[in-house]
């Protein structure tokens, strides 16, 4: 029989489902212990092997589960209170992810909001966002997309280079052939946002203390 693996970040374990194409994930793990970890970050996602050999996820995949992850340890302001039972994930300019980050959180929730991810084109459409995902090709605007997402305060996401460093709430980064997270806590501040502490204590870099 086929043997089927998971990858574990600290308590967090998650399974591929029969597809494998999501990352099955609990709701509730402790991030205490990520930090002890998230080094180590192998995920093997295994759906099926047609040789017994084991295959690992795509960055697509890492990220999507990342994306997803990142809501559960965030707290927007008040007035940020949204009516709708959706908690949106959306993706600003040309997506990455494909069928992905569909497959990662469907069936998902976050504070018992379904999940919904939505594609944009413009930041005329951010209004419902909790969480923005802004796609390299939109390098060009990026200070525009940022002070407006600011505004309305979302949790901006991205792997474009230096992204915290450029005034994006995390930067999604390669390191070591793992995706790590860098925070900047200025930009955090300014989009009103909270983000755990047990967050920041994983974070590979948090811009905005002594060292970084």
């Amino acid at each position: 029989m086929a043997k089927v693996s998971s990858f574990t970040v600290s308590e967090l374990r998650c399974y591929p489902s029969a597809a494998g194409r999501k990352l099955l994930c609990p709701s509730r793990f402790h991030l205490a212990r990520l930090c002890w970890t998230v080094a180590a970050i192998i995920l093997v996602l295994a759906a099926s092997y047609s040789s017994a050999q084991e295959r690992r996820p795509t960055e697509n995949q890492v990220e999507a589960a990342y994306l997803y992850n990142f809501g559960k340890f965030v707290t927007w302001p008040a007035e940020r209170a949204m009516p709708t039972s959706q908690f949106e994930i959306c993706v600003l300019g040309k997506d990455p992810f494909g069928e992905v980050l569909d497959a990662t959180v469907t069936g998902e929730n976050i504070n018992g909001k379904k999940i919904a991810v939505r594609r944009l084109s413009s930041m005329q459409q951010v209004e419902s966002c909790r969480i923005l995902f802004v796609s390299s090709s939109e390098e060009e605007r990026l200070s525009t997309i940022l002070e407006a997402a600011q505004r309305l305060s979302l949790l901006t996401v991205s792997t474009m280079k230096h992204f915290a460093r450029r005034g994006g709430d995390i930067g999604l980064v390669s390191q070591n052939d793992r995706i790590r997270f860098e925070v900047n806590r200025a930009a955090v501040a300014k989009s009103h946002l909270l983000l755990s502490s047990e967050l920041l204590k994983v974070a590979v870099k948090v811009i905005g203390e002594p060292g970084s």
